[in-house]
Order: structure tokens, then C-alpha cells, then sequence
């Protein structure tokens, strides 16, 4: 079993834990205040070790197997030790992939660059996407960025007048820019890509695929070669200079004014301060900081307000002092406006009033902590009417748009307007609360969207199964599986729910000797149940690869797929191949061999192998193949006037790689 540590034993550890001895990992646990964990036992957080110590400690690390572990999780809940610990595996072996708990986004980048094989993530902000999506419950269960390109996950169910309904088979509705993920069979037990292809769509049906933006190409060349470190300074440095002029002309004109009088009142200062010092040398620099401070504020007359001057100056410098004095005068007072002026603003913004909370149709949030501010920055942004409540004030620039209502209970419901709401979150930290509230709503308006925060996994199995068109979710749990996979190389993309799994967008590299290299796409997309959305090889990368692409070591895959469906990939099992197909005859010469080229790209198998199929016809194909492999291959080759049809292996002949 693979070896792997997690430090830090709390609600998002322990469900580390579960998660991976899911993925079928052999999990030690560090727990700086041991006694009470000692006393529950190992086997109670899901460990197969425990160890009390502190995980910035060597030797509490040593002890855990550091040497001979091949990822460690460090979730405490404080990011200073987390970064600590992480810093300290590193030490102590160089090739651990560390996976760590930290929402200090710009720090994690420059780790990312010191520590190698290292990830970050930050519960809250990972989970928000699911939750915000699960309130909308629309079409669109999941959106990320993938190269530039916007790639949507959306479900749809089939009405009589659909143009798909009756009129199109599945296989059909492949393109270059869209693919079909499921058609309602269970996620959990068949994963993606388990229908039958050359079904006809039926009014009724859902139908979830993965859809790109339109006008973009299918496939674009890698990017270039990285800078060298020459060129890369320069780059740093005309970055800045071009954020330094963008930053200028995104500037009011009243803050640029008062940027370049700032740096009037400067240089004038300055000045005075460098000449009377050069022209008095007895002068101290104290003195000479203080005269030319007086002057530029407008204290001429603190020093040359007598009739007679009280020390010797040359005309030049009294005439610059004058103007120093003057224009110090006028300059200031355009600062002090500007201050003004920004006091004043933020004093009327304090006293702005929100908008109002809409009449209806929209979704109100209950719970404005760092999941609910994050949820609601998420709705905004996608232009949903919302509410929200908390129990105390948020400040004025924290969503200013968003209409509030500070307190608690059936009161606040009562204002948020939830009887008309089309959709309600609880997302409050405490689960049972979230649950009154959602009882509370469910009783005066049975079809909104609910979402529930909670806490235990079993909780929200329960809360979900029981409360009508409620959707239950766990930051940690959410956040949990994507740590554990992360834990075995996959870079995380996205994180979104799909008929109630937690779905990954994961970008992954084929590394010598893993179960994914020298397989096909199709193999990978039937076999393990997850969909390629992108793959990167020779430089080259392509969207929506077609299935017969063949991986090899350093290829760059970004894949969608369940836990299920990566724990399939880690371990190597994939589903039982159990068709083949059973070639009649070939129409013409041409027909024969064009499909023996069809066979071997469409199977994976070797030329030779299909062009001995092909030539003492009628014969079955000898590799074994997954249904839709098979559908697929009957298809192209009826292309291509070659009669054939589906055959189903016999259990021993069948076999599972």
C-alpha cells in the first residue's frame, strides 16, 4: 500500500484520511496534542499508525516514515505551521510530494517554485464553486478556464420539442466542442461515458455534457519556449513599468492631480533642504530639514518676517525660498482637498444604504463568514439576484451591491423574503442551525433550492436523503477529495458536484511505468470512466482529443473524473473489456484495407494484427474491447462498406487489465 502522512488531525484531516484509504493508501497520522487521540486509537480517525508530536519536528517525522512516504498532507489549522512542516519534509526527503493547507495565494506560488513537487489549497475557496452552483440549480453544474478556452459542464432534460428528441443518437451529439458526460445512469456505480452510444435520445432523458466555448479552434500549438534569465529580467522589469502606467491611466484625474503635487511638495522640499545645507556647511542636517519644512508649508514669515533679514542670504536663495513658501502653500492645499475629499467619500459610504432585498426569484444566504462572502462574490459575478444575512454587520466595501439584513432566526428569513426565494443557503458554521433554517423555509416553500453547510459527511447523507430538493455539502469533505488526490500528482483545476459526486477537472502528467502510459484515450475514457478534455504531447495540445491517441511518458492530460473514476486510474483496474467485434465481409478492396487502418486506430491494436483479420474474413477481431469501443468501430466501418456487428465475450475470453 502507498505510504502516506497527514498532519493535523482535525474535521478536514480525518476526512483526508478517509479519503486516502479510499484511494488505497496506507495513512499515518500527526497529532501534536496526542492524549486524547492516543486514547480513541488509530483505527478510530481511519489511520493505520498515530503519532504524537509536533510535524515541524525531524525526528516526530522520522518517526512517522517520513524516508519512505510517498506524499504528506499537512492541514493543521494554522498556515504558519503547515508551511513550516512543509518546509521541514522537504528537508528530509527531496522527491515527497507535499500537499499542504494555506490561503496565502502569492506565498504558495513562489513554494510552489522553491519546494518542488508541492500544492496548496484553501478549503473555503475550493468548496465555494460547488456551493455556489448548487443554490443556482440550473443547466450549469460546473465552469473553469482551461488554456484560455472556457469549458462548461451542463445538464439538460429533454422536452418533447427538444430538436434532439426522437431525432438524434448520442454518439451524434459528439464534436470537436462538445461531449457527452452521462445520460442519467448513476454516476456513483457507472461513472462517465457508461451509456449506450447509439441510443436515441428521448424526451425525458437528461443529458450532462461538457461543452466548450463556440469560436475558438480545436487545437493550438503549445506556448513558447520559456525566456531566458536576461530576457526574463527585462520582462519583470517592463511589467512593472507597464502596471505603473496602467495604474496611471486607470487614475481619476483628481488622484492624479494630487499624485503630482505630492511629488511637487517632494522635490521642493528636497531642494530646500540640499541647498541652504550646501550654502551653510555650519548648518546641522536637522536644521536644515526643519527650515525647509517651515517653508514649505507656508511659514515664510516664521523666519523672514522681520524688517531686516536675521541672517545673510544670497537674492537667489530668498527668491527660492519665497517660491518655495508660495508654491508649498498652493500644493498642499490641493493634498489636503484630495484627503478631503477621500474622507468624506468613505464617510458617505459607511452611511450608504444597500439596495433593497428583491420580491422574489432570487437566492438568499444565511451566514456571511469566509464561505458565505466567498459564495456570494461567486453569485454576483454571475449575475444572480441575491440577499444576504448574518448575525452581525459586514463592513461597507465587503460586497456593497448585496442587499444585507444583520440578525437572526425566522425574523431574518422573514426579510430575506424566503417564501418567494429561489433558493436559500444556510451557511452558517453551525450544522444544526443550518438545518432549522432549512426546515424553516422547506415549510413555507416547498420548491426552492436548498443548500446546506454541515459539518459530518453521514449528516449530510442523512440531511440530503430527508429534506426535499435540499443539497447538503461539507466544506472539508468537499475540500478532502481533492487533497487526496492531489496527494497522488493530480494538479486540481476545478471542483464541482455532477448528480451528486464530487467531480475533479485534473491536470495530469504520464510519468514512465503508470498505469495510463502506453494506453489509448479510449482506453482511458472506457476503461477508468473519465473524460480527456485536453491533451498535451510533443508540444502540441488539442481539446477533445479523439480516442485513439496514444499516451506516453511526459504527455500532459487534463482529465474530468470522479473520485471513483481517479482511484481507478491510481490502481490500475479498469473496467472488464467484454465485446469484440465480428467482421462479415468487405464490399470492395479498398473497403478491406481502409478498415484494417479504422481497426488499428479505433482498437490500439497493432496494424498487422488487423490486416490478418481483415484478409480471412469472415472473422472476429481478436482484442478485446469495451462496449462502446465496439459500437463505435461497427459504425466507421459500415463507413466504409464493411458489414460487421457487435459480439459479446464470454466471461473467461473477457478480462480486466
Amino acid at each position: 500500500m502507498t505510504p502516506v502522512i497527514v498532519c493535523g488531525l482535525g474535521t478536514l484531516g480525518q476526512d483526508c484520511a478517509r479519503k486516502l484509504k479510499e484511494f488505497g493508501a496506507s495513512v499515518t497520522g500527526i497529532e501534536l496534542a496526542g492524549g486524547r487521540e492516543r486514547e480513541a486509537g488509530a483505527a478510530s480517525h481511519g489511520l493505520d499508525r498515530l503519532v504524537a508530536g509536533d510535524c515541524r519536528d525531524a525526528a516526530t517525522l522520522e518517526e512517522a516514515g517520513i524516508a519512505s512516504a510517498r506524499a504528506i498532507v499537512i492541514v493543521t489549522q494554522e498556515d504558519r505551521v503547515n508551511i513550516a512542516s512543509a518546509f521541514a519534509a522537504r528537508a528530509l526527503n527531496a522527491r515527497i510530494r507535499i500537499v499542504v493547507r494555506s490561503a496565502e495565494q502569492n506565498l504558495n506560488d513562489l513554494l510552489q517554485v522553491h519546494l518542488g513537487d508541492f500544492a496548496a489549497f484553501e478549503p473555503t475557496r475550493l468548496s465555494a464553486d460547488a456551493f455556489a452552483l448548487a443554490a443556482l440549480g440550473d443547466d450549469t453544474l460546473g465552469v473553469f478556464d482551461l488554456e484560455g478556452r472556457s469549458v462548461r459542464i451542463t445538464q439538460k432534460t429533454i422536452g418533447p420539442e427538444h430538436p434532439w428528441a426522437g431525432r438524434r443518437a448520442l454518439f451524434e451529439l459528439d464534436s470537436h466542442s462538445a461531449r457527452i458526460l452521462t445520460t442519467g445512469q448513476s454516476l456513483a456505480a457507472e461513472g462517465f461515458c457508461a451509456f449506450d452510444s447509439d441510443a436515441i435520445v428521448r424526451a425525458g432523458d437528461r443529458v450532462t455534457y461538457l461543452e466548450l466555448d463556440a469560436g475558438f479552434e480545436g487545437a493550438t500549438s503549445a506556448s513558447a519556449a520559456q525566456p531566458t534569465q536576461q530576457e526574463s529580467s527585462r520582462g519583470s522589469l517592463r511589467g512593472l513599468l507597464d502596471a505603473a502606467r496602467a495604474r496611471w491611466l486607470r487614475a481619476t484625474r483628481t488622484r492624479q492631480v494630487a499624485a503630482i503635487s505630492a511629488l511637487v511638495l517632494f522635490t521642493l522640499y528636497s531642494s530646500g533642504v540640499v541647498l541652504y545645507k550646501t550654502h551653510y556647511p555650519d548648518l546641522s542636517l536637522q536644521d536644515a530639514l526643519n527650515l525647509s519644512y517651515v517653508l514649505v508649508i507656508g511659514g515664510y514669515d516664521n523666519i523672514f518676517g522681520s524688517l531686516k533679514l536675521p541672517f545673510p542670504i544670497p537674492a537667489w536663495l530668498h527668491v527660492f525660498s519665497i517660491s518655495e513658501s508660495i508654491a508649498g502653500t498652493v500644493f498642499i492645499g490641493i493634498v489636503y482637498a484630495f484627503l478631503t475629499e477621500r474622507v468624506l467619500s468613505a464617510r458617505f459610504q459607511f452611511r450608504s444604504r444597500r439596495p433593497p432585498v428583491p420580491s422574489g426569484n432570487h437566492v438568499a444566504i444565511v451566514g456571511l463568514g469566509r464561505v458565505g462572502l466567498r459564495v456570494a462574490s461567486i453569485l454576483q459575478g454571475l449575475k444572480t439576484p441575491l440577499a444576504g444575512s448574518d448575525q452581525r454587520e459586514i463592513e461597507a466595501a465587503a460586497l456593497p451591491q448585496m442587499p444585507f439584513v444583520a440578525g437572526r432566526g425566522a425574523e431574518v428569513l422573514e426579510k430575506l423574503n424566503f417564501a418567494t426565494a429561489a433558493g436559500v443557503m444556510a451557511l452558517t458554521g453551525d450544522e444544526v442551525a443550518n438545518l432549522e433554517i432549512a426546515l424553516l423555509v422547506r415549510a413555507r416553500n416547498a420548491s426552492c433550492r436548498l443548500v446546506i453547510r454541515t459539518e459530518d459527511p453521514h449528516f449530510s447523507q442523512n440531511v440530503s436523503r430527508l429534506v426535499p430538493h435540499a443539497c447538503a455539502l461539507g466544506v472539508h469533505d468537499l475540500a478532502a477529495e481533492a487533497f487526496a488526490a492531489a496527494a497522488f500528482g493530480e494538479r486540481i483545476v476545478a471542483l464541482m458536484r455532477i448528480d451528486g459526486q464530487t467531480t475533479l477537472a485534473t491536470d495530469y502528467r504520464v510519468e514512465a511505468g503508470d498505469a495510463l502510459e502506453g494506453r489509448t484515450l479510449g482506453d482511458v475514457t472506457y476503461g477508468y470512466g473519465i473524460v480527456p478534455v485536453l491533451h498535451e504531447s510533443g508540444g502540441q495540445h488539442v481539446f477533445l482529443p479523439t480516442d485513439g491517441a496514444r499516451l506516453k511518458a511526459g504527455d500532459r492530460l487534463v482529465v474530468l473524473a470522479t473520485v471513483d473514476g481517479l482511484q481507478r486510474a491510481e490502481r490500475g483496474t479498469p473496467r472488464e473489456r467484454a465485446w469484440t467485434v465480428h467482421i462479415v465481409r468487405a464490399s470492395t478492396k479498398d473497403g478491406a484495407f481502409e478498415g484494417a487502418m479504422t481497426i488499428a486506430r479505433v482498437t490500439g491494436c497493432e496494424i498487422e494484427t488487423a490486416r490478418q483479420a481483415m484478409e480471412r474474413l469472415p472473422a472476429s477481431i481478436s482484442v478485446p474491447l469495451y462496449e462502446r469501443q465496439a459500437r463505435r468501430l461497427v459504425r466507421e466501418l459500415s463507413r466504409l462498406q464493411v458489414e460487421a456487428r457487435l459480439e459479446e465475450l464470454e466471461p473467461s475470453l473477457s478480462h480486466v487489465e
